[in-house]
């Protein structure tokens, strides 16, 4: 129920957008972000506060439904460790003391050191960084208008080698996966969708499991997912790619191939039989630990049920330095079943679509080098989305030149990077460093300015387009202390730097409408149902943009720049004698790095443990319980023990996410330990992906 009790701005907006019945009974549409997946959501507010958060069932990802994040999401907005007024340091820097400012005097402060490091340096000594969001067009416009080439995301330390293959075997990022009562047959490769939860995609699985459809699950661990699937592989980490090698061996060379699909729609055969036709099922069994009549019985089945099987890609892609060419096996395993447009399709996920944009001068010339060596060490690799490890290392090595700022937005390098330490390293060569959160994480505490962002509870970001819908994220209450929207802070900075012509919008408000002007919709509409409908378009056949417009397993912009156009074999390294896998992967109840303060969600999880398995523990005389020294080549951890039957016993595995070093996140600071400390930097070639398993560690009784 809400209305009166809402605050008197948000209540009267809700009632202006019928939102509100006479009786002032309701709720407010809305748009999650307790991942990047951003569901819709319904807002029950009360007394002024969000009281209740319950699926949209207008939005194809949260169909009704939030996940455990999802539902915790108010406690995003309540932390009662939310930074409310903008800061700025007054002691050393990460000794944690700061004071409170005023926006004027923060943002005055930040533009000034902004416009000093660009006068002394160069708009490249500064760098700006920031993970997918919402607000991206206006941080963007903001790091291109300033004139720096330097732009870090958190793409590389998750689905680059997914991202850079699809675009070269597809010429798109990631298709859509249709789960349809004709899927018959899904092979996950690490995807641990019951725990790395999509909602829909998550739900659709499900239901997909209950209608029969057979799940084969390959990963070193048993996960929630594991225990779901018609089979489990206990692969050996790092070949995935012999697994899936095999898999097209036997595929091309018993002829079980959609012979009429890939004659019409793609290029390559000739070249990738060649190369497979020595990786067989025998070849591949020592490596993955396999046995080949399970490969080749796993093979003959996914074609069987073509072209209503989807081999599913995966989304945190960064294992190992191969682990490209095993994203390239999986694309290209699905275009030799031919299921386009059966259980793949198109990607209809986020966009601007047939939006309006806002008037603004091109942007200034940019002749300095990328500190991440996109594109002249990484050519393939898209400058959107870069390699954020290879930045970091730049700047402590200051090649090829030395940065001296760094603006941060909704993101927490500190954490997120591998080789914390090195990390650390990084920061210290900075002279300014602003972030821009509603926690004082881990990077906030070692930032020179912290500037609150309202949550998104609290505030509008811009229109996103999902499939034939608009969506719109919309404040249901009024920002706590000082919050701002992105859409503000962005603007007041760039005015601040010169760069007006670039935020070309009154507020929040005026900004979405120039959004909507093209479509002849008006905002007040769109806040009733938290969405619109798009013109109809007619369906499009077959397009996949790559150079030839056809789907391309050999790829001949691979082999323009020195790599393999089809997918080849590259033997990973493996752990010396008494070494482990560090392995890593999520949880349902946390997002990355940035839930673990979340004091509901803290709740309802256990304090994260070193996974072993049991006969190796009992070998080293470890017991669980025990508290364990875990090493590796750039770092040391302490953790508790789990013995366990449901791994591999040449893995470890922790959590990621937490280990927290800031004091400012009461709740989260000192529970668990930092998987970044351990990993060791490695990134792929080509797709500059960061190969987070690749790190090897030693253990022992603590």
């Amino acid at each position: 129920m809400v209305g009166n009790f809402v605050p008197f701005q948000v209540a009267q907006a809700a009632r202006e957008a019928g939102l509100l019945d006479a009786e002032n009974s309701g709720y407010i549409p809305s748009m999650c972000e307790m991942c990047v997946w951003r569901c819709g959501l319904l807002a029950k507010v009360k007394n002024g506060r969000v009281v209740k958060l319950e699926g949209n069932p207008e939005h194809p990802h949260s169909n009704g439904k939030l996940c455990p994040r999802g539902q915790s999401g108010l406690m995003n907005t309540y932390d009662p460790d939310r930074v409310l007024t903008p800061l700025i340091r007054v002691g050393q820097r990460g000794e944690g003391k700061f004071r409170k400012a005023s926006w004027t005097e923060a943002l005055d402060l930040t533009a000034s050191k902004m416009l000093e490091i660009k006068k002394n340096y160069g708009a490249e000594a500064m760098i700006f960084s920031s993970t997918h969001n919402l607000s991206q067009p206006l941080f963007e416009n903001l790091l291109y208008a300033f004139g720096s080439p330097n732009y870090g995301t958190q793409r590389s330390l998750c689905f680059n080698a997914m991202i850079v293959s699809n675009l070269m075997t597809y010429g798109m990022e990631e298709p859509d996966r249709i789960y349809d009562d004709k899927l018959k047959y899904v092979l996950l490769t690490g995807r641990n969708l019951f725990e790395a939860i999509s909602t829909s995609e998550t739900s659709a699985l499900s239901h997909a499991i209950d209608r029969g459809v057979k799940v084969v699950y390959l990963d070193p661990r048993f996960t929630k997912t594991a225990a779901k699937a018609a089979e489990w592989l206990p692969i050996k980490p790092g070949m995935d790619l012999a697994f899936h090698l095999a898999l097209l061996n036997v595929i091309l060379s018993e002829g079980l191939y959609n012979h009429d699909f890939v004659t019409r729609y793609t290029i390559g055969l000739d070249q990738l039989q060649k190369e497979v036709d020595h990786y067989t099922p025998a070849w591949a069994a020592p490596l993955t630990g396999i046995p080949a009549e399970t490969i080749t019985r796993i093979a003959r089945e996914f074609a069987a049920a073509a072209p209503n099987a989807l081999a599913h890609n995966g989304w945190r892609t960064s294992n190992f330095v191969n682990s490209f060419h095993t994203q390239r096996a999986i694309a290209i395993l699905n275009a030799l079943v031919g299921n386009w447009n059966v259980v793949m399709t198109a990607a209809a996920g986020e966009g601007s679509g047939p939006l309006g944009t806002l008037k603004q001068p091109p942007y200034p010339r940019v002749s300095a080098l990328r500190l991440d060596g996109v594109p002249w060490k990484y050519p393939l690799v898209p400058l959107t989305i870069g390699v954020f490890q290879e930045l970091r290392d730049n700047i402590v090595k200051g090649d090829p030149y030395q940065p001296h700022g760094w603006f941060i937005s909704r993101q927490n390098p500190a954490m997120s990077l591998p080789d914390r330490g090195k990390t650390f390293q990084a920061l210290e060569k900075m002279d300014f460093i602003v972030t821009v959160d509603i926690l004082m994480n881990d990077t906030a505490w070692f930032s020179d300015v912290v500037l609150p962002e309202a949550s998104y509870l609290e505030r509008y970001d811009p229109l996103t387009i999902v499939g034939e819908r608009a969506y719109l994220r919309q404040p249901v209450i009024e920002p706590l202390g000082e919050g701002r929207s992105a859409l503000w802070i962005y603007k007041q900075l760039g005015e601040r730097l010169g760069l007006g012509d670039y935020f070309q919008y009154k507020d929040e408000e005026d900004y979405l409408r120039q959004q909507l002007a093209p479509l002849g919709v008006s905002l007040e509409d769109v806040k009733k149902k938290g969405y619109f409908d798009l013109p109809k378009t007619e369906a499009a056949g077959f397009s996949w943009h790559t150079p030839s417009g056809k789907i391309e397993l050999f790829s001949n912009t691979l082999a323009k720049v020195g790599f393999p156009g089809v997918p080849v074999w590259e033997a990973p390294p493996t752990p010396g004698e008494n070494e482990f896998y560090l392995l890593t992967g999520k949880v349902a109840q946390q997002s990355q790095f940035g839930t673990q303060n979340n004091q509901y969600l803290h709740k309802y999880s256990d304090e994260p443990r070193l996974w072993m398995n049991a006969k190796t523990a009992a070998k080293l005389g470890m017991n669980s319980g025990d508290w364990v020294e875990i090493t590796s080549k750039v770092g040391k951890a302490h953790s508790i023990l789990l013995a366990t039957e449901a791994i591999r016993p040449d893995c470890v595995y922790l959590t990621p996410g937490y280990g927290h070093l800031s004091k400012g996140l009461k709740t989260a600071y000192g529970i668990g330990v930092s998987d970044s400390v351990l990993h060791v930097t490695y990134t792929d070639p080509i797709s500059g992906s960061q190969a987070l398993s690749q790190t090897f560690v030693t253990v022992k009784k603590a």
